[in-house]
């Protein structure tokens, strides 16, 4: 009964509910268990479904032939660089905003779409905090490649939510079923505090990126273990 519902759908919480305080023995008029086990339910069978809804996502490659695609990147361009145009599609002005060539297309394969999608959401959603970060990113010093940078902290944001190490943070944060809002919110919370992490460190170059990577990896992965947690940004 309770693996059932755990896989069930949205719809058919109530009737799971039902159904495991009957095993159970527990009265059905007891409605503070009654509420608290659906809330549960809902958060687990929505962490899965969040988790299959990431993933297929990241499946989908980028396709330089496919208009929503290529709206969605000129999107981030404008959101990015309002007073430049670009010249072209394929230019060498796209380096500006952190990628490797003159096509963003290839540092999209490893994480597919939801590498695009997530920069698009932090451009759009947090504008002032995006230009910021691309700012701070052009330091002579302490620069890193921007969207590169986005692009492998969506990798951080998706291997968490696949291990399991995002249910303190997600439950905490939604009291139901969790949607793929809440994993761009969390991704969101991963690029301003990369940026801060960074600069603390003062890395000797970019050439030492792994290593900073897996140690900004690592305080993340230890402040989810707190049972209270919750990392987001206040818009």
């Amino acid at each position: 009964v309770l693996r059932n519902a755990v896989q069930a759908e949205e719809a058919e919480v109530e009737k799971c509910v039902r159904d495991i305080m009957k095993e159970k023995k527990i009265e059905q008029k007891d409605t503070r268990f009654k509420t608290g086990l659906h809330i549960s339910i809902l958060q687990i069978s929505g962490y899965k479904r969040l988790y299959l809804n990431v993933e297929n996502l990241r499946k989908v490659p980028y396709d330089s032939e496919n208009e929503e695609h290529e709206e969605q990147l000129i999107e981030l361009w404008n959101l990015l660089m309002p007073h430049e145009n670009l010249r072209a599609r394929i230019t060498k002005q796209w380096c500006d905003i952190g990628f490797q060539g003159d096509d963003p297309k290839t540092d999209f394969r490893g994480m597919g779409l939801l590498g695009l999608v997530n920069l698009v959401y932090f451009s759009k959603h947090y504008t002032h905090e995006a230009r910021q970060i691309l700012s701070r990113s052009n330091h002579p010093k302490l620069g890193y490649s921007y969207a590169i940078v986005g692009i492998n902290l969506t990798e951080m944001a998706y291997s968490l939510l696949k291990n399991g190490a995002l249910k303190p943070h997600l439950y905490n944060m939604v009291s139901g079923l969790p949607q793929m809002e809440h994993f761009h919110q969390f991704y969101c919370y991963l690029v301003y505090e990369f940026d801060k992490f960074w600069f603390e460190e003062e890395p000797e170059s970019i050439m030492h990126f792994n290593h900073y990577r897996e140690k900004f990896h690592e305080k993340i992965k230890g402040l989810l273990l707190d049972h209270d947690v919750v990392l987001t940004l206040q818009n």
